[in-house]
């Protein structure tokens, strides 16, 4: 059996990353984007119609919310009406808290429950940053497999699908714009992450969302783009079914097999310590575990944080 490397190099942290910027997608659409899209900084997106304004996702710190708030003061003279998060993870549902009363959470049954489980756990991954005053605001609204929600006469379809990233993940899809909010189904030059979603289920959710035929596709992290994110991500986690089933015939474990992996044409994404838990689901999947079933969530981020020298930056 191969045996872990005993000296890797310590991977260098990137730099505080630019500021957040607000991108004008559609009329009446916006993607709220947080360079460079790396662990805890995801976009948001703002839908503006008949003077109502909706919120997909949120931010994990106080300072990161306070400055997409600013972006939809800057195009919503008003508090959101709606506010829907795509999925559980608190990077995404942190900011909840620092939207007034008026403003209705909306997300999947599932979403609730795992973020009401989750509480302020993400904080403990990172306790260097300054997470400010966040505190955990259920959704108050839920659904199961679809709801359709207006903004003056723009029509905002949420569908559930999973497990993909998630167990519970929620896409908003605005038709008569071609504009697709994916949350974390899909990645922009990130590394995708499957450990509590399935790689396989994955696989399937991103044909079904190519099937959509979107125009602008905003992924949860990463630089905004068209369908061709929605290729990139089927082609990164095939290759990652097919280390995981090499892997396992060679006999080595999820990390060994990730510290040996060429990434080839995946060296540029970033967080690519995310492998290690690609591999670990992928290799369940294999094993017969269900789409989802639950992994050793720490076990599996002390791994990454092996593989990538020490403990990944966090800018939030």
């Amino acid at each position: 059996m191969a045996t872990i490397p005993s000296v890797r190099p310590l991977a260098v942290n990137r730099a505080e990353p630019p500021a957040p910027r607000l991108e004008e997608l559609a009329d009446g659409v916006y993607a709220h984007v947080q360079p460079d899209g790396g662990w805890c900084l995801n976009n948001s997106g703002i839908v503006v119609g008949g003077g109502r304004a909706l919120v997909v996702d949120t931010a994990a710190t106080e300072r990161r919310t306070v400055l997409l708030r600013e972006s939809v003061a800057a195009v919503a003279p008003d508090e959101p009406d709606v506010l829907v998060n795509t999925h559980h993870h608190s990077d995404h549902t942190f900011g909840n808290s620092l939207f007034g009363p008026g403003t209705v959470v909306v997300a999947h049954r599932e979403t609730r429950t795992q973020s009401a489980e989750a509480g302020l756990g993400l904080q403990g991954l990172w306790p260097g940053v300054d997470w400010g005053a966040v505190s955990v605001r259920l959704p108050t609204l839920t659904f199961e497999d679809a709801l359709t929600l207006h903004a003056g006469d723009l029509r905002v379809e949420l569908i559930h699908f999973g497990p993909a990233h998630s167990t519970n993940d929620t896409v908003a899809w605005i038709p008569d714009r071609g504009v697709l909010f994916t949350g974390d189904i899909v990645m922009s030059g990130v590394t995708p992450y499957t450990l509590m979603g399935s790689v396989s289920g994955s696989l399937r959710v991103l044909d079904e969302l190519a099937a959509l035929r979107p125009r602008v596709v905003v992924p949860g992290h990463g630089p905004v783009g068209g369908a061709e994110l929605i290729d990139a991500n089927r082609a990164y986690l095939r290759w990652v079914q097919g280390l995981a089933t090499e892997s396992r015939a060679a006999g080595l474990t999820p990390l060994e097999a990730a510290c040996e992996a060429d990434l080839g044409r995946y060296a540029d994404l970033l967080d690519p310590e995310r492998l290690v838990s690609n591999l670990h689901r992928a290799r369940a999947e294999a094993e017969g575990a269900a789409p989802g079933a639950p992994i050793d969530v720490l076990g599996s981020f002390r791994e990454m944080i092996e593989y990538h020298g020490g403990l990944p930056g966090c800018h939030a």
